[in-house]
């Protein structure tokens, strides 16, 4: 390494050590300036930001969800479905020949924890930046290393970009050539979706891996290994940890693994009479139940009201109502509502599928969610729950039909795509001077003077059917009476009857 670059890396070595001191860093969350320092601790590839005194005090300092970061992919818990023995993204790293890729899900879920393990395990050199902390200029040093390295020794680079959708499309657009031609290999973590936060031929180059939320179990296993690990968590102290803790937690955190760490660290330390005393000499400590609710209090759903987690659960609301399960509709309501989702956007969702699942087959299911939309806007929260309930679990249960929805659907399908059919000249206006000149109104037949109340004449002017009624609920009283309407508008006689009891026709 030149020696300005060497000057300069202890000369921001100092810096950072000196924030590290104060406990603080201007312009960065604690997480996040953790994140980036041990990272950089440990990334070896480019210069070395820390000596060894320095290491020592960041793992020492770093909150526990940072220090019980796997090493290995042995160590990595969670994200079975692509990282799991003999899946793709596993396969790709043993065989060395890993491609870019998008790592996509809600925080907690282990996206920079693979990213380092990935970094431990390849043969690439790795460069580690925060899309939130760097700029243009940043990035372009990372590709002109990596451009140096490829050319003098043949050695590709990883860059694991954190945060990545923070990256405005011009930004983006700067990785696009040394990423297609191989140059780097892109790993970026985002908790945003890709298809909507990143451009699209930055996402069409890289594979999309979904990291979901840890299960309960992956959870407890997180905080049964922190507990006992000697080194970089609690193995020194003498915690016991009840099972009703390890479930409160597995639970309360929704599956992110950063927030149950942060409450088992949270509970040993307030613990401890001495937090400077060694860990040897620190009594025994006991984390039950009520330690743990203390220790994690309520937790917070993750819920972004222009996000993923919106629309998802808006589609499993709607769906659950149209699928007959009121239970599963209820739920995803009140998880709406525990988010701060607004009721309108609730009731309008209801008024929805009240039209196009339920339709006709109970034509009081559009009757009772427009009732229960007037509710929400005129009462509100929280009494407005109670109307949005009493209409989801009615539309939950009504017979379905989507008949209503379809015709809709086909009927403009074909004023799109064929021909346009002119309005037939007996239908035409005629009531103002001049339409009978022009044949309008000449031939209609007026309905009430018909037996039934429906004339033997056509309406359309060609053959097509739109409306083809269920046989579920009220809608198979209403297709037995259109199947009678329709004989009586061909002209043909009632079941029982003949001719076509005609009264007169309106002049």
């Amino acid at each position: 390494m030149p020696r300005s670059k060497s000057r300069n890396s202890r000369r921001n070595a100092g810096r950072i050590g000196k924030k590290i001191s104060r406990g603080t860093v201007t312009g960065l969350s604690n997480s996040a300036f953790w994140q980036i320092a041990v990272s950089q601790c440990y990334n070896t590839t480019s210069m070395t930001l820390f000596n060894e005194s320095e290491r020592r005090r960041l793992a020492e300092h770093a909150p526990l969800a940072v220090r019980m970061r796997p090493r290995t992919p042995e160590e990595f818990v969670g994200q079975e479905h692509f990282f799991g023995p003999g899946k793709l993204l596993r396969r790709m790293l043993e065989a060395d020949r890993l491609q870019s890729a998008i790592f996509y899900g809600p925080p907690g879920t282990g996206k920079t924890s693979l990213g380092e393990v990935i970094a431990g395990r390849l043969s690439a050199a790795f460069e580690h930046l925060n899309a939130a902390l760097v700029g243009v200029k940043d990035v372009r040093e990372v590709l002109e290393r990596a451009k140096a390295r490829l050319a003098t020794d043949g050695r590709r680079t990883v860059l694991f970009l954190d945060e990545v959708h923070r990256f405005n499309r011009a930004q983006q657009d700067v990785l696009l050539p040394d990423v297609e031609n191989g140059v780097i290999i892109l790993i970026g973590a985002t908790t945003e979706n890709p298809f909507f936060a990143l451009n699209a031929p930055l996402v069409s180059r890289s594979h999309i891996f979904k990291f979901e939320p840890l299960s309960e179990e992956d959870i407890r296993t997180l905080v049964r290994r922190a507990v006992a690990d000697k080194e970089r968590g609690f193995g020194r102290y003498r915690v016991t940890v009840s099972d009703e803790a390890l479930a409160h937690w597995a639970t309360k955190s929704d599956g992110d693994a950063r927030r149950a760490l942060s409450a088992l660290e949270v509970a040993v330390l307030s613990q401890a009479k001495d937090p400077s005393a060694p860990p040897e000499k620190v009594p025994p400590i006991t984390v039950d139940l009520a330690v743990a609710e203390e220790s994690i209090q309520q937790k917070a759903l993750a819920y972004d009201g222009t996000g993923d987690e919106h629309y998802d659960a808006a589609s499993a609301f709607i769906k659950s109502m149209r699928g007959s399960d009121p239970d599963a509709a209820i739920y995803w309501m009140a998880r709406m509502l525990e988010a701060g989702e607004d009721p309108r956007f609730i009731a309008r969702r209801i008024v929805i599928c009240a039209a196009e699942d339920v339709g006709n087959a109970d034509p009081a299911a559009l009757m009772l969610a427009t009732a229960a939309l007037e509710a929400a806007e005129f009462v509100g929260l929280p009494e407005c729950q109670i109307p949005l309930a009493q209409a989801v679990t009615y539309i939950a249960c009504a017979p379905k039909s989507n008949a209503a929805y379809l015709a809709i659907a086909r009927a403009r399908e074909d004023v799109r795509e064929n021909r346009t059919v002119p309005v037939p000249k007996h239908l035409r206006d005629a009531s103002y001077r001049g339409a009978k000149r022009l044949g309008h109104g000449e031939g209609y037949k007026y309905s009430h003077n018909y037996e039934g109340g429906v004339a033997p004449q056509e309406y359309l002017g060609v053959d097509a059917t739109y409306y083809e009624p269920t046989d579920r609920g009220h809608e198979a009283k209403i297709k037995k009476r259109l199947e009678e309407y329709r004989r009586m508008r061909e002209g043909r006689p009632a079941e029982g009857k003949a001719g076509d009891g005609r009264k007169g026709d309106e002049a």
